[in-house]
């Protein structure tokens, strides 16, 4: 099983499909993008001497560049790494090291500041720079046919913050991901060649994991000229390819609601929306079937399933005479084909409709474990089943509503940030004694990130140190947006900080 196969089928029957869009501009066909990975694979496996298995890392904004490299990747056999190009250069480093990776191509816009944190890896061979004149001359290789895989050897190496702080490598096999494009057809939408897939998402994530369905039925693939989310283009580009499909983080769904109304634009291209990456306010999405219509589908997954443990179906977006109508699209849906989807209590015991508890999952897009990381994996997958730390409850029809984070993950733009990794860099300042990072409703991101420090005895704290600080060792969208000093921090009998009053003081309903 090699995901490849997908590009080369698409190849062998439509070799003509317009494949590769950048903007409006179809730059070329699915004869042309298989010609290229084939090129990118051969280089890879001869001119630079990888072997089976090795991992190539890609730290690019969204580009066609990025379609041609990871099909390049499957096509050698070897596993994708792919890197937010939004990071710091130091957190980079450090799943650049930890991966092992053998080849980073780079995106030109970060690889100056990249360039000094990856000077020094042992394991790095070489740093290819997206567009520039070496790559064409290894994207102009005599093209190789895809090797053979076996369904459980790894394809997709995606790192995850954690709690620690420190990302975690979830390991996604062939048999994973060429699961979860199934689960695409049967329980999110129904792609067809006269499709598109737009990237305004993200392709190192969620929105990139969406092209092995498109890829599958020889869809077009559009990367906005702007390289990321830009309302207007988004609804311009729609026009110009119709029959347009986009993943989307909520924020993002209110800034094309928001959008529309603004300009009374046609969204008669946008075929679907699938969101998800973050919570969706009912008030919101209402809003937003009202003024775009009904082309939405909501899924729920996480990096250790990915897109694939529930979704909320077109259907019943459209389905309001339902008594439980608003109940529903509350929901994140129903379990997905490939899963089965369980709330447990503390004992790891199931858990009936109504009652709340852990989410858990099990099947065939779960992955097999975090790389190198023994400890994490036996963790996560006890008993046979993914612990997502999430917790919800199920109604009596199988649909699931997620009630609270249990991990503290502070979702801001679709983005994950989790407050011990804030926490970590902030402490590094002499001054800071305590600190506790929370989320905090914000109308357009979702929510933001705040601080609360308590700074030690006797010393003075300004804001713009803490602000520095994080910004020299972690990405700028995981800065808090508010510095609040506090005494001491609401702790319990076990000194545990009481976040729920951090939360609470932050809407005015607790003590100040």
């Amino acid at each position: 099983m090699n995901l490849a196969n997908l590009l080369v089928r698409s190849a062998c029957i439509d070799p003509q499909a317009p494949a590769v869009a950048m903007g409006k501009r179809t730059l070329y066909d699915y004869r042309e993008l298989a010609r290229r990975a084939g090129a990118l694979a051969a280089s890879l496996r001869d001119g630079l001497g990888l072997q089976p298995g090795d991992r190539v890392a890609l730290a690019m904004s969204n580009c066609p560049a990025y379609l041609e490299v990871l099909y390049g990747v499957w096509f050698a056999g070897l596993a994708a790494v792919p890197i937010n190009c939004k990071l710091h250069g130091r957190e980079m480093q450090f799943i650049l090291a930890d991966s092992g990776a053998s080849v980073l191509f780079a995106g030109a816009d970060i690889a100056d500041a990249l360039s000094p944190h990856v000077a020094s890896l042992p394991s790095l061979r070489r740093v290819v720079i997206a567009g520039s004149a070496e790559y064409e001359r290894l994207s102009a290789a005599p093209a190789m046919r895809p090797l053979a895989r076996a369904a459980d050897d790894l394809a997709w190496l995606f790192y995850t913050s954690g709690t620690t702080g420190r990302p975690k490598g979830v390991m996604l096999s062939q048999r994973n991901l060429m699961t979860m494009t199934l689960c695409y057809f049967s329980d999110v939408d129904v792609a067809a060649r006269e499709d598109a897939i737009l990237y305004a998402a993200p392709m190192s994530h969620g929105a990139g994991l969406y092209n092995f369905a498109h890829v599958l039925v020889a869809a077009r693939h559009v990367i906005p000229e702007s390289g990321s989310f830009d309302a207007q283009e988004i609804f311009g580009l729609a026009e110009h390819h119709r029959n347009v499909s986009m993943f989307a983080a909520p924020t993002m769904v209110k800034r094309l609601v928001e959008q529309a109304e603004r300009g009374g634009v046609d969204a008669s291209g946008i075929k679907t929306i699938v969101y998800g990456g973050g919570p969706m306010y009912v008030e919101d999405i209402e809003r937003a079937l009202a003024v775009l219509g009904q082309r939405f589908v909501q899924i729920y997954g996480q990096g250790e399933s990915p897109m694939t443990i529930t979704a909320l179906a077109r259907r019943h977006f459209t389905n309001r005479a339902h008594p439980r109508f608003r109940q529903r699209i509350a929901s994140v849906g129903v379990a997905q084909s490939a899963v089965e989807v369980c709330v447990h209590d503390d004992a790891g015991r199931e858990l009936p409709a109504g009652e709340t508890g852990e989410v858990v999952v099990r099947g065939d897009t779960v992955m097999p474990g975090y790389w190198n990381n023994r400890e994490a994996t036996t963790e996560t997958l006890r008993g046979g089943w993914l612990h997502t730390g999430d917790v919800g409850v199920f109604d009596g029809d199988g649909f699931l509503t997620l009630r609270d984070r249990s991990k503290d993950v502070i979702i801001s733009g679709g983005s994950n940030i989790y407050p011990r990794e804030v926490e970590e860099v902030l402490l590094m300042h002499p001054a800071v004694h305590e600190v506790s990072v929370v989320g905090r409703a914000h109308p357009q991101w979702g929510e933001e990130v705040v601080a609360f420090v308590v700074t030690e005895p006797g010393m003075q704290l300004a804001t713009e140190e803490l602000d520095a600080l994080c910004l020299d060792h972690i990405a700028r969208f995981k800065r808090p947006r508010q510095y609040l000093l506090l005494p001491a921090l609401p702790k319990n009998n076990y000194g545990k900080v009481l976040k729920s009053e951090l939360r609470e003081m932050l809407t005015g309903r607790g003590p100040q």
